[in-house]
């Protein structure tokens, strides 16, 4: 989403309401009882790979002013007549696979408290709220009777898309990628130029001319991970947490299909689920052959699957992000931290999770990194 359209983008997202429920009273015999072949894992596994695979898991500079605002967050994740929780685990998953930071996967709670349907007066549209110039150029299919942004499916795989790009352009510096996401990135480019600074090796706090709205997106972002990141010190709210949670795909819509209420009733799914999963199809025939879309459905296996282990938690590489990282010497199993270095980008160069590599160190969530330090990297012996 580019700046011209921030403003009213966050508007609605402050005025947005409460998404629909995922398994309201009416609706939870449908997903469990008459269907008990939908796959589920705990949320808890959910929340797990979010931190797993955070680039900034310390919180001790998060904002307190944004902490405040976005408080209500994770009491929402517990609601189990929200879809809010599946709907993050599968963004979550799809960041997961693509090698990316998991703070990117709290874009839509800025945008449209992960609201599927969401619209701006101003013309951004869906969970990711594109703007039409940018949907297209991220190859989201806009045609007459179909708004690709409306499609969970291909709007998240377009913003996937588009932070590789970035993330990849800012040398893996998440803050700097999420200043291009939201002022554009050849605004971002040329403030950073103008700050004496490389495009690769820029220090976020440093760069000049950056909106305060940019800055302040960064902000929002960072103080939601950390209330998330730190709510599992309440017992409580962990507690509420374990329970299944349906692993939402992507499906393939085959010839004949009819409509989605058609396509639901054949899998025992329910209709109005998946019309509020999938707004983009809920009205009319699904196109087949080419131009068949993809639909956003509970995964199905064989009645009672759990999937509690159905994807690593730990960080994972890719090639882009570690060509990305500075090339700082490792001596005897340890590790000298290099300016512009972040917990996630050495604990995923050293196939290491951050939980870990901190626990190597006896160091917290709460640690600064600074350049010159020295990190083990191995196991302490037993």
């Amino acid at each position: 989403m580019r700046l011209s359209s921030t403003i009213a983008a966050l508007g609605l997202a402050m005025a947005c309401a409460s998404l629909p429920a995922f398994a309201a009273d009416a609706g939870k015999s449908t997903m469990a009882g008459h269907n008990p072949s939908i796959v589920t894992r705990s949320g808890l596994d959910i929340h797990k790979r979010f931190r797993a695979n955070l680039a900034e898991p310390e919180c001790s500079n998060a904002s307190a002013r944004w902490r405040a605002h976005y408080a209500a967050m994770p009491k929402r994740m517990t609601k189990d007549d929200d879809e809010l929780l599946a709907l993050f685990g599968y963004v979550v998953d799809e960041f997961i696979k693509a090698g990316l930071p998991t703070e990117y996967a709290l874009v839509p709670v800025i945008e449209s408290r992960y609201n599927p349907s969401a619209r701006s007066s101003a013309g951004p549209a869906g969970m990711w709220q594109f703007i039409g110039l940018t949907a297209r150029n991220q190859g989201i299919t806009m045609r007459s009777g179909y708004d690709g942004r409306y499609s969970v499916v291909e709007s998240t795989r377009a913003a996937v898309r588009y932070f590789k790009i970035l993330h990849s352009m800012f040398g893996g510096n998440w803050r700097v990628a999420i200043m291009g996401y939201n002022a554009g990135e050849y605004r971002v480019i040329g403030a950073i130029k103008r700050s004496g600074m490389s495009q690769r090796k820029a220090d976020a706090d440093k760069i000049q001319g950056v909106p305060a709205l940019t800055r302040a997106y960064v902000e929002k972002l960072h103080a939601i991970s950390c209330l998330i990141e730190q709510a599992d010190d309440r017992k409580q709210w962990m507690e509420s947490l374990d329970r299944p949670v349906p692993i939402l795909t992507a499906e393939v819509v085959e010839e004949g299909a009819g409509s989605l209420d058609d396509w639901a009733r054949a899998r025992q799914l329910d209709p109005a689920l998946l019309k509020r999963l999938n707004p983009a199809l809920a009205r009319g025939p699904i196109k087949n052959g080419k131009q068949a879309p993809k639909l956003l459905a509970p995964m199905r296996g064989a009645a009672g699957t759990s999937a509690v282990t159905s994807a690593p938690s730990e960080p994972l590489s890719s090639p882009q992000t570690q060509a990305s990282a500075p090339d700082t010497p490792t001596t005897n199993g340890s590790y000298i931290v290099a300016k512009g270095d972040s917990w996630w980008a050495i604990a995923k160069r050293h196939g290491l999770s951050v939980n870990e590599l901190l626990r190597r160190n006896s160091l917290d969530k709460a640690s600064a990194l600074r350049p010159g330090m020295v990190l083990k990297l191995d196991a302490p012996a037993h």
